[in-house]
């Protein structure tokens, strides 16, 4: 067995995972996962390329795998399709992408030249921002079937959209639903997060930093002391574990293209979860609360 593969394998085996519900399998995922928009959206420039080849690298040697991406998101599905055999651990990849488009034809084509991007093989496909649901839908429950894509679901990123969801979210045997979610946006936590338990439903979680106004919210604030207690070295590290803590949130994505932040970031899956007391407490020192 190789060193590399050693290493692997002992991230893996100290990683916090959670089960995808509907898994046949009993598949977990490591619970932090990577998003692609904007970070991933580049061209051929060498350095930018190996920028982001590093971030792939430390993601995996940090014991993750799910990588999201669409085709809204420029070329990120090409990038990292030609990044991933590249990288030690990127043939263990759980791929996610979106359809973003109107039309059986033209989901079908838009979904077939997202899997050829990536490489060959996807995952999990998500209707993105419930465009045309009910025929992209009807499409991926076949393809499902058929062993085209292992997992199906849907996306929105606006609180608008959040009563579509839950109807999905109840009625569609959805096998994941990703929303945004933050310690300073909690609607989720109404409706949408208790539905997702009672159904099955595997929660990926978009815009765990609020867009980076979690950020600009602590700018020039140091975590608190009691962080350390939760194993939180940073205000990224403590609003993840704000996630993490709650059981319905499966996988935080969040996207990024530095290597010290990816480093930040997963560092988040080890060290204790928080429980709802710790939760509100988090949440209430980045709002400056306390």
């Amino acid at each position: 067995m190789s060193s590399r593969s050693s290493a692997h394998e002992r991230a893996e085996s100290t990683t916090l995972t959670r089960p995808i519900p509907r898994s046949s399998s009993g598949e977990r995922l490591p619970a932090i996962g990577l998003g692609s928009w904007q970070a991933f959206d580049i061209g051929d420039d060498p350095e930018a390329r190996a920028r982001r080849a590093e971030v792939l690298r430390r993601f995996f040697a940090a014991g993750g795998r799910l990588i999201d991406s669409s085709p809204m998101y420029g070329r990120s599905e090409s990038v990292i399709g030609s990044l991933l055999p590249e990288v030690a651990g990127g043939d263990e990849a759980f791929v996610a992408t979106k359809v973003w488009t109107r039309g059986r034809g033209e989901g079908v084509r838009q979904m077939q030249d997202s899997i050829r991007k990536l490489g060959g093989r996807v995952d999990l496909m998500q209707v993105h921002n419930l465009v045309d649901t009910d025929t992209q839908l009807e499409t991926l429950r076949a393809w499902k079937r058929e062993g085209r894509v292992r997992y199906l679901g849907v996306t929105h990123y606006q609180r608008s959209a959040f009563d579509a969801l839950e109807r999905l979210i109840t009625r569609a045997e959805l096998d994941f639903v990703q929303l945004p979610y933050s310690a300073l946006t909690r609607e989720a936590e109404r409706r949408l997060l208790p539905a997702a338990a009672e159904h099955d439903v595997a929660v990926l979680v978009m815009r765990p930093f609020d867009g980076g106004a979690l950020f600009e919210r602590v700018r020039g604030r140091e975590p608190p002391s009691w962080a350390r207690e939760l194993g939180c070295s940073s205000w990224a590290q403590l609003a993840l574990k704000f996630l993490l803590g709650h059981p319905a949130v499966t996988c935080p994505i969040p996207a990024t293209s530095s290597p010290a932040h990816l480093d930040d970031n997963m560092s988040a899956l080890s060290g204790p979860l928080p429980d709802a007391a710790q939760r509100e407490r988090i949440a209430a020192a980045i709002r400056g609360d306390a």
